[in-house]
This record gives structure tokens, C-alpha cells and sequence, in this order.
């Protein structure tokens, strides 16, 4: 598993949809609201912790298409589906190297970006919690929607309409943690239901993608 998560880092790196084309795209979001919106500082502020978010989640869309579709392209599924290992661990590993290399940079980002955008003090870290704990989820919803594409042809944006309404909970449950945090509120409610999407979609859509790929693989 191991050597399938290193693998998957480097062609993701490779291939272009990992470290840069994300962190690239959420800068150009970022750095084009000021001129959408006007030049407000006040105005920044307010929207500042759901800009970020939605930001993150349109980054995090433009590299789930190659999730599977590379190892399908080159016969390496069907070789890793008669593999030892099950099909659910292929899940976890594919996810979990999507986040490493585009949920995780845009955590580590997000806070240099707040900036650009006058988020308040108390913000940053509720942000990068936030971020921290709700990104997982988008990489494995978004895993499940690549699996339910595999093998289609120009099959993006079919996934981008498939998974953004699955999104909108982390969406607004996120946001409103870091609007929570820059404001001054309280937070728990907001935080344990994000945590609870998480966790769900961590324990329950890795076994629905498996049985996905198994009835697209025959």
C-alpha cells in the first residue's frame, strides 16, 4: 500500500494535477474577488472565510478526473483489482494520495491567502482547522465520483456535475466554522457536524467506490 501511495504522489506531481495546478488556480480565485467584489477591506472581511473555502473545493475538483483514469488508460486498474489487496484499500490509498497532494497544500496555503483578503486575526486558525478537517472529505467524495466516471470518455465535467452537490455540505459546514472563528462565535456545532461528514464519508464511500470499479471493471 505503501508503494501504490508513492506511486500515486508522483504521477499526480507528474501529470500536472497535483501541487501546482491547485495552489495556482486557488491564488487566481483569490486574487480575483477583490476586483469582482471592489476593494472594501470591510466588505473582503465578511466574505473572506467562504471565499476561501469555495476556493479550495474548485481547486480540489480540477485533479479528481485522473484519480483513476491514468491506471485505467494503462491496464494498471484491472492489475490492481486481481491484486491481494482489496479493493477498498485501493480506495483509501487513491484518496488519501489525492489529499496529500492538493487538499493538503491548499491547507497550508489558505492562511498566506487570508491575507489577500483581510480575513480577521482570530480566523486563521479556525480556517486552517476547518480546511484541515473537511478536505479529506472532498477527496473521497471526490474519489467516488471518479470511480462512478472511470472510463468515460471527457468525462470532467460529468464528474464535476456529480460531485459538487455532494460538496455542498463540507461547503457550508466549513465556511461557516472559519466565519464562526473570524467573528468570534462559537464554533462546536458547526465543527462537529464537519467532523461528522468526514468521518462518514471516510467509513462508508470507500466500500460504495469499490463496488463501483468492480461493476465498471467487468
Amino acid at each position: 500500500m505503501i508503494a501504490l501511495l508513492t506511486r500515486d504522489m508522483r504521477l499526480a506531481v507528474r501529470a500536472g494535477g497535483g501541487f501546482g495546478l491547485g495552489l495556482a488556480f486557488f491564488l487566481i480565485v483569490v486574487v480575483l474577488v477583490p476586483f469582482g467584489v471592489g476593494p472594501q477591506s470591510a466588505l473582503l472581511s465578511r466574505i473572506a472565510p467562504g471565499m476561501l473555502w469555495l476556493g479550495a473545493l474548485l481547486a480540489c475538483l480540477l485533479s479528481l478526473d485522473r484519480i483513476f483514469a491514468l491506471d485505467h488508460e494503462d491496464g494498471s486498474l484491472d492489475l490492481l483489482a486481481t491484486s491481494p489487496l482489496p479493493m477498498e484499500g485501493i480506495v483509501v490509498v487513491k484518496a488519501f494520495a489525492h489529499w496529500l497532494t492538493t487538499g493538503l497544500p491548499l491547507v497550508l496555503i489558505a492562511p498566506v491567502l487570508g491575507v489577500l483578503l483581510n480575513l480577521p486575526g482570530p480566523g486563521f486558525g479556525w480556517l486552517v482547522l476547518s480546511l484541515g478537517l473537511g478536505t479529506p472529505a472532498l477527496s473521497v467524495i471526490g474519489t467516488f465520483g471518479a470511480a462512478l466516471t472511470v472510463g468515460l470518455k471527457r468525462g470532467g465535467l460529468l464528474l464535476s456535475l456529480l460531485v459538487l452537490p455532494l460538496y455542498v455540505p463540507t461547503l457550508i459546514f466549513g465556511a461557516e466554522v472559519a466565519r464562526r472563528g473570524a467573528e468570534g462565535l462559537a464554533v462546536a456545532t458547526p465543527l462537529a457536524l464537519l467532523a461528522g461528514i468526514t468521518c462518514g464519508t471516510i467509513a462508508l464511500l470507500p466500500f460504495a467506490s469499490a463496488a463501483v470499479l468492480k461493476v465498471n471493471l467487468r
